[in-house]
């Protein structure tokens, strides 16, 4: 059987299906108005079932079922008695036995329960700033003692690392992996081989996966023999560990499927995803790297057409990513980026502070900062691609969405004369609606966001906050802006984009409006895509010829 998730028209109420190989026979796994799932766990070794978490009970709170595949049949194996401090994460073994858990209490504080297997009690063994990490990747059965399990943490250092972790005891037993650059926050185990360590792996420039095992050295030599500067991700196996499925994938590669036969160690291609695209005809993503107006160390990536190789500085879009905390842009194909070289556009992507994989110093330099501090890591990068000779200064524009739809808005604000124009896609237009239109399951995180963006109680900072929402900076912006919303958005509510618009034309701009009304946050059907795509095209045409 075949699992997915599907929601209805972007409202992120996702339900699970079921389907044959060959998509017939459907099944709605979860039909329940309203209510969210998601898939937590597939049980190897009970074929039937899978573990999935749904607000079933309470909207703001999900909790672990036990779900038949071929039934529908739930089982409740974990009740949410404490709405107000939600359990956030819940951590089973191989056999779908829950171990352990981490709730949020207060909004901003973290605790981690762990199953004492003499009593049966969840008893607190950390207690952790919702910013500090200590989290169980997986439980440790290559040892008698079941107390031991790999943790990645950020404890005792800045770096996210990973430990092997005595629950019981409340004790680091040691160091497994760790980088002194990036955060690093997951491993592989093999199921068949007694649970031996496989791969470590971490984002970095680019994705970088350590080899552990014999079985994946060989795995990862063979790729880097024949697939050069290719990055690659183990898709799947099959239960003997005797084939495997690779995806490789690079800045110019949109990502071919091969089989890899452990016994011959022969790669066998099955799929190439974008036959179309010829790596000879798509343009080059860069690392970059440079230091903000303040003194941190900013990354992020390049994607530069033809004529910018050759020493023509051309037309730009910066584009910043949404999030923002914890979240970063990666190098790999891009096809947004792909789209503007194919246009003689380069693309800024820049991984301003409170981008996520850099550190917990690096994330919190970014707090109270969003529409400030941050927009002048952006405002530093453009400034930065204008002086390597890649950006025509008189033809920059920017796009992004969600919270880089805000960031085009601000971005406009702020520095009106660095851009020619600005497509903003769902973003935020004023922080203290924003808030106020939180989904149901978002609000208990409420002292999480007050953290991260302003306190709307603290009557300082609500004035920074109304000091960075653009609506009410509608003076400053004095160049031409598309705006794009999903009616549906459960995120971003379309009063953002509204707003926003309203106050613009009534200052006497005209302001180009799409709406979809069958979309959310962003547009994921084909005819919506399409249609979006080609008139930003035709907008940023306008702009920057």
């Amino acid at each position: 059987r075949l699992f997915y998730a599907m929601d209805n028209g972007g409202n992120e109420n996702y339900h699970i299906y079921a389907a044959d190989i060959d998509g017939k026979n459907a099944l709605d796994l979860t039909p329940f108005e309203g209510v969210k799932a998601g898939i937590l766990s597939l049980l190897k070794e009970q074929k039937d079932y899978i573990i999935v978490l749904l607000n079933k009970d309470n909207p703001q709170i999900f909790e672990p079922y036990k779900l038949n595949v071929v039934t529908g049949d739930l089982e409740k194996l974990y009740e949410n008695t404490d709405p107000a401090n939600p359990i956030q994460g819940y951590d089973f073994d191989k056999d779908g036995n829950l171990r352990a858990y981490t709730k949020m209490v207060n909004g901003v504080e973290m605790e981690l329960y762990y199953k004492n297997g003499e009593t049966g009690v969840f008893e607190l063994k950390k207690k952790t700033p919702w910013d500090d990490s200590f989290g169980i990747i997986a439980f440790n059965y290559t040892t008698p003692d079941p107390d031991d399990a790999y943790v990645a943490t950020n404890l005792d250092g800045d770096k996210s690392r990973i430990v092997l972790y005595d629950l019981k005891n409340n004790r680091e037993i040691k160091e497994v992996f760790a980088n002194a650059q990036y955060d690093v926050s997951d491993m592989g185990l093999s199921r068949k081989r007694n649970y031996e360590i496989d791969y470590f792996s971490y984002e970095g420039e680019k994705s970088e996966i350590i080899p552990v095992s014999a079985l994946y050295k060989a795995i990862d030599e063979g790729v880097k023999k024949n697939f050069t500067g290719k990055i690659y991700g183990i898709a799947d196996y099959d239960d003997d560990e005797n084939t495997f499925l690779i995806i490789l994938q690079s800045d110019k590669l949109y990502g071919t499927y091969y089989e890899y036969d452990v016994k011959t160690k022969q790669f066998t291609l099955l799929y190439d995803l974008m036959p179309q695209l010829k790596e000879e005809d798509m343009a080059e993503m860069r690392p970059i790297t440079f230091k903000s107006r303040d003194g941190l160390t900013i990354h992020g990536y390049i994607t530069l057409p033809k004529e910018a190789l050759q020493g023509k500085k051309v037309p730009m879009v910066v584009n910043p990513h949404g999030g923002p905390q914890g979240i970063r842009d990666s190098w790999g194909f891009n096809p947004e980026t792909q789209l503007f070289a194919s246009r003689g556009y380069a693309t800024l992507q820049v991984n301003f502070r409170i981008s996520g994989g850099y550190g917990k110093e690096f994330l919190r330099a970014g707090f109270k900062q969003i529409g400030r501090k941050v927009m002048d890591d952006v405002e530093d990068g453009v400034r930065f691609a204008i002086a390597q000779g890649w950006a025509d200064e008189s033809k920059i524009a920017i796009y992004g969405g969600s919270h880089g739809g805000y960031a085009t808005l601000m971005g406009l604000v702020k520095t009106p004369n660095l851009y020619t124009c600005g497509v903003d896609y769902v973003g935020v237009s004023n922080i203290e609606t924003f808030f106020s239109s939180f989904p149901e399951y978002w609000k208990p995180m409420t002292e999480m966001v007050k953290q991260i963006w302003y306190d709307l109680d603290n009557p300082e900072e609500k004035a920074i906050a109304r000091e960075a929402s653009p609506v009410y900076q509608i003076d400053k912006i004095v160049k031409p802006v598309y705006v794009v919303q999903g009616a549906n958005d459960p995120r971003v509510n379309i009063n953002e984009s509204d707003q926003i618009v309203t106050a613009l034309r009534a200052k006497g701009l005209d302001v180009p409006y799409m709406v979809k009304y069958n979309e959310g946050h962003g547009f994921y059907r084909e005819e919506n895509r399409m249609d979006f795509y080609a008139t930003m095209l035709g907008f940023l045409a306008k702009y920057l010829k």
